[in-house]
């Protein structure tokens, strides 16, 4: 694991790296890829409309949500890249940790562009938060929240250990969701 900053972009630190990924934090830079991600139709319909519609929204959304969080909580979401082709980094997707006021316990979330679905990435990422959690936050117990059609994601997530618990609801304009479990 790494916290080292990136050469050409001062305020993207590298959180951790895997064998074929880096994950690092989000940055201004990173907002045409943001746009792009979070009006995906996979991502509004498993994770939600966030209404970014701008690059001005989408910058918005790094700095009030992420860039945030980095500083209050000490974690947030982060960019996946590829590692392969090191000349350029290509982002695939987003993978971090939450903390919802509606939930006890922090929260791991993911969602990857469908170019890179079902090659073993998200898993990777995952892996990599869930160690990053555990080793550096000290963190014991982690949760995911899924939408209960979505099988690609319940898969995933009982494949790495996460245990189904009950059903709840993270906000008042929102559907139910499942709420899976993983203990260290």
């Amino acid at each position: 694991m790494t916290n080292k900053v990136l050469e050409n972009s001062p305020e993207c630190v590298v959180v951790l790296e895997t064998q074929r990924l880096r994950l690092r934090q989000l940055c201004i830079i990173d907002a045409p890829f943001i746009l792009r991600l979070l009006n995906e139709p996979s991502f509004i319909q498993n994770i939600g409309d966030k209404g970014v519609r701008t690059l001005e929204a989408a910058s918005s959304y790094i700095l009030d949500g992420p860039v945030a969080n980095y500083r209050k909580l000490g974690f947030g979401q982060y960019l996946i890249e590829l590692q392969e082709g090191s000349s350029e980094k290509v982002p695939i997707g987003m993978c971090g940790l939450l903390k919802r006021d509606t939930l006890e316990d922090v929260d791991i979330g993911y969602a990857l562009l469908p170019e890179f679905w079902s090659r073993g990435y998200a898993r990777e990422a995952v892996l990599g938060v869930l160690a990053y959690a555990n080793q550096t936050l000290g963190l014991r117990r982690v949760v995911a929240i899924t939408n209960a059609d979505n099988g690609s994601s319940i898969g995933l997530l009982t494949k790495l250990g996460f245990q189904f618990e009950k059903t709840v609801r993270i906000a008042e304009a929102t559907n139910e969701v499942q709420l899976y479990a993983f203990e260290f």
